[in-house]
């Protein structure tokens, strides 16, 4: 009887050393951004929101992400255009098999190149929690990287509309593999 408990806790914490892991993430997206009518109540911040869908480590996907970004620029030791912060957001990602992922913007900013008429965007994603697959995610991080180029502006000659590319990559922690259905679906 004392090995059979001895076996059964074996497993038991085998089975949550596997669940903690932090899983390598890479996914890859394209879509829209533009103004956002959510209004995060930052000072001296526009709202900026994306739209995005693509595929990577966890399957295809959709983003929705909502940013503050500063409307003033600041100085960047690695922008040689106008460098504003990204001050705060968070977003939910949207997974093929009905998973949710939600992050918080932890720091972030837009380089943006007003000779090739495009931005380079950087920000860092901290994993907050999810559904089904993520329902007991403990932690990651996400890094985004994208690049964007101005599709329409207003009648002021200000863009307003975005098409964008980029990345998402980093770990997340205690995903589970599986891609059943969750409890009460």
């Amino acid at each position: 009887m004392k090995r059979i408990a001895t076996v059964v806790v074996m497993l038991h914490l085998g089975v949550a050393a596997v669940y903690a892991q932090e899983k390598p993430v890479k996914m890859t997206f394209s879509r829209t951004s533009a103004p956002s009518t959510v209004n995060l109540l930052q000072p001296d911040t526009s709202n900026d929101e994306d739209n995005f869908a693509g595929t990577g480590t966890l399957g295809s996907f959709t983003v929705r992400n909502v940013r503050a970004i500063a409307n003033s620029p600041s100085s960047s030791s690695t922008c040689s255009g106008l460098f504003v912060q990204e001050l705060a957001g968070g977003g939910v990602f949207r997974f093929q098999d009905g998973s949710l992922l939600n992050v918080l913007l932890t720091k972030g900013g837009d380089c943006i190149d007003l000779v090739a008429n495009q931005a380079h965007c950087t920000a860092t994603f901290q994993i907050t929690g999810g559904t089904r697959r993520f329902k007991n995610v403990s932690g990651g991080t996400l890094t985004f990287t994208e690049t964007v180029v101005p599709v329409l502006t207003d009648a002021s000659n200000i863009p307003v509309f975005f098409a964008a590319t980029g990345q998402y990559t980093g770990t997340v922690s205690g995903v589970s593999e599986e891609q059943g259905q969750d409890e009460g679906q």
